[in-house]
């Protein structure tokens, strides 16, 4: 499956020294908090001076940029792959953490939704890619860092067959 990369990424990508750098960001949702962890791999900008807190403004996922901004992390992830035989997978490492957020990552009690984007720190509106619905299936660590393994379902895991189309479950097909 292909998709579109703006023509500044592909330049950045082709030059040796380009200034452009890529940022990762993290989109954490679950039933039990109240709004979404937004995380960057990138300090683009200083939100705050007391405490002092940089991060990225960006509109992705329905985010306001002036209130609502990914925080900049430490983080070393894997990607996903477009592996057509596997389900997409990654791993995020997350370094220095404010212990309040660890203390979240690790109260849920069910799978939390991640979605993941890449774009540049000069247009961190425009998604260069993006992956939606991975779950977070692990999060283990210390006092330095916490490692998030996030997958999603198979899709060999689908139920086969699919239900029959009769009259009594899709009656508009029956006349």
């Amino acid at each position: 499956m292909s998709h579109r990369i703006s023509l500044n990424a592909r330049a950045a990508q082709q030059d040796a020294n380009s200034a452009e750098i890529e940022v990762v960001l993290f989109d954490i949702t679950h039933p039990d908090l109240e709004a979404p962890i937004r995380l960057s791999t990138d300090n683009t900008e200083q939100l705050s001076e007391e405490p002092l807190i940089y991060g990225t403004r960006s509109s992705w996922r329905g985010a306001d940029p002036e209130t609502e901004p990914y925080l900049w992390i430490i983080a070393s992830a894997v990607l996903p792959d477009d592996d057509a035989e596997a389900p997409a997978a990654a791993q995020l490492v997350l370094e220095n953490l404010d212990a309040r957020i660890v203390e979240v990552l690790r109260s849920f009690t069910g799978q939390a939704t991640v979605a993941m984007a890449v774009v540049l720190a000069s247009s961190p509106d425009v998604i260069e890619g993006e992956w939606h619905d991975m779950r977070m299936t692990t999060s283990e660590g210390t006092a330095a860092e916490i490692v998030l393994s996030l997958g999603r379902e198979e899709i060999e895991l689908e139920h086969f067959p699919s239900g029959r189309m009769t009259r009594q479950k899709f009656p508009g097909l029956w006349r």
